[in-house]
């Protein structure tokens, strides 16, 4: 997600706009929505839609109403209404799909949407930009004041309202905080209005952004708004280690992307036996320690040497255990094994980025032998 001014040089170095977030294209900032209906006229007779999607602060948006009838195309930077006075977004959507979006988030079209005002002035962006500024400073402080009242709570993201008049204090907490003191220390400390707002561990990581472990930029700040619950159930029908640290996302909690492949993996499992399947042999009772979906292959153990694992597959295990409910037991497992063939395919790499051998540190240096090296014949001054 970058823009033209924001792409990567021809050498392969970052040009950066230095725009830090108000990128005039929209392109590059978070939650950014392309509008596959710019192209498209309106029937005759149609008045375009007249409310426009604005961007704030790490992705917050909102819907105003064009009372004005203004020019607004996608990054032009507006002063909207606000419960009192004006705040300062950028536009980030325009047109019918703005429609689209609004019947998305139940927001009524015949209700009172706030309106507005004007194409932000050069003083409304200087104030705004002046504002924004201060919020990490003040984020500190704020933090300061918090645990010196010894409150079980985390200040995480502080937002400035466009004229400078108000700000909003995101912070999470695992018990429910009394923070009246907390506001009185604020307003006397920054001199503004306060709002506090408590926001979850999931929310809180949207908002701040961060890298995941697949090496991308988070969903829940690129494209991701809707945060569904994920359980351990989901790891555990994908065959994954329950492993907190590995399954744990920025926020604490499991990763989201555990629901992505969640139905495909349990259409796959409708068709093969369940992990608690056990087999009744003469040998013993065999019990399931692993399914490979994609290879449709099962692995069983008898209960007296659990760490012996017998491939089968899915079919025969099925098989198996049909005659089971007949009341028939198989001779032992032996008889059913599949042999997985295990052939080691060469792995080739090439350099495609004129890199180095990622091999040239393997072999030692050779030290340089200057003792062969000839020393220069002294100088005799009467040598003629």
């Amino acid at each position: 997600m970058a823009c033209t001014s924001c792409s990567t040089s021809d050498g392969g170095a970052p040009k950066g706009c230095k725009n830090n977030g108000t990128c005039g294209t929209d392109s590059c900032n978070k939650l950014t929505v392309f509008d596959w209906l710019a192209n498209m006229t309106l029937p005759g007779g149609q008045a375009p839609f007249d409310c426009v999607e604005v961007r704030f602060k790490n992705g917050r948006k909102e819907f105003f109403r064009n009372t004005e009838k203004l020019t607004l195309s996608i990054g032009d930077v507006v002063a909207t209404e606000a419960q009192s006075g004006h705040d300062v977004g950028l536009v980030s959507l325009t047109g019918e799909l703005v429609r689209v979006q609004m019947n998305k988030k139940n927001v009524k079209d015949n209700t009172e949407v706030p309106k507005v005002y004007r194409k932000a002035t050069q003083k409304d962006i200087d104030i705004w930009h002046g504002v924004r500024n201060k919020e990490d400073a003040i984020q500190v402080r704020a933090r300061e004041i918090a645990i010196a009242l010894k409150l079980e709570m985390k200040i995480s993201d502080i937002e400035f309202q466009g004229d400078g008049s108000k700000a909003t204090f995101y912070y999470t907490a695992n018990d429910r905080v009394d923070f009246r003191q907390l506001i009185k220390e604020y307003a006397g400390e920054f001199k503004i209005r306060v709002e506090m707002k408590q926001v979850g561990f999931r929310q809180e990581a949207a908002r701040l952004g961060g890298i995941g472990s697949c090496g991308r930029e988070l969903c829940c700040s690129s494209w991701l708004t809707d945060f569904r619950s994920v359980n351990t159930s989901a790891a555990r029908y994908q065959q994954l280690s329950l492993n907190p640290q590995k399954l744990a996302g920025q926020c604490g909690k499991l990763k989201c992307c555990l629901n992505y492949e969640l139905d495909t993996y349990l259409d796959a499992l409708k068709g093969l036996p369940d992990m608690d399947t056990k087999l009744l042999t003469d040998k013993g009772d065999a019990y399931c320690q692993k399914i490979d979906i994609f290879k449709n292959l099962m692995w069983f153990s008898y209960a007296n040497a659990p760490a012996h694992w017998h491939t089968i597959k899915a079919d025969k295990a099925k098989e198996i255990v049909a005659l089971n409910k007949q009341g028939k037991k198989i001779a032992q497992l032996e008889d059913y094994v599949e042999e997985v063939s295990s052939i080691n395919i060469e792995k080739k790499f090439e350099n495609v980025v004129g890199q180095d051998s990622l091999t040239r540190f393997d072999q030692p240096k050779k030290k340089s032998n200057n003792n062969n090296k000839r020393k220069k014949k002294p100088f005799k001054k009467n040598e003629q």
